[in-house]
């Protein structure tokens, strides 16, 4: 499985380039795409970022809806019309779409924020409010999490 973890903080260049860090690059080096597909997110002023096989999973998980149902019209638009296709360059950087690049509001430095599975590219400062807040949301809140026994990816136990 896929994950990413941790935030690295890069700089944009002149040519609109950015580093993608190690870490995301060697996670993403056993996909068939050397790169990953990156949408806006619909809940935060961010960039969703997943490999292409998590986004064909992200897909079949939409087919499974009813067809032609507003819940499928709506995901489909919201995330797939919306989509790109970033690849990484020899050197390990990628150019983000001007599209995304404004809607994150992003100009000369990128949060590359891990989420497990999937990553997000954030503004460092709006990235650094919401993990504040999220921190403070998990405390008050006394949130926990229950570890799951399966280790395969689709949710099944592993033989």
């Amino acid at each position: 499985m896929t994950l990413f973890l941790s935030t690295f903080e890069n700089k944009i260049d002149k040519k609109g380039r950015v580093s993608v860090p190690a870490a995301f690059r060697a996670a993403l080096s056993s996909e068939s795409f050397q790169g990953f597909v990156a949408f806006r997110s619909y809940k935060f002023p961010a960039i969703e970022c997943c490999s292409f096989s998590r986004m064909q999973r992200l897909s079949q998980s939409v087919d499974a809806l009813d067809l032609f149902s507003d819940a499928q019209d709506d995901l489909a638009a919201t995330i797939f019309a919306d989509a790109q296709q970033i690849p990484i360059d020899g050197d390990g950087r990628v150019i983000l779409p001007k599209m995304l690049l404004d809607y994150a509001h992003l100009e000369e430095q990128i949060a590359f924020v891990g989420r497990g599975a999937t990553f997000q590219i954030w503004e460092p400062k709006a990235f650094a409010l919401l993990q504040a807040k999220a921190r403070a949301s998990v405390k008050e809140h006394q949130v926990t999490v229950k570890l799951r026994n399966d280790l395969s990816p689709g949710g099944g136990t592993r033989a």
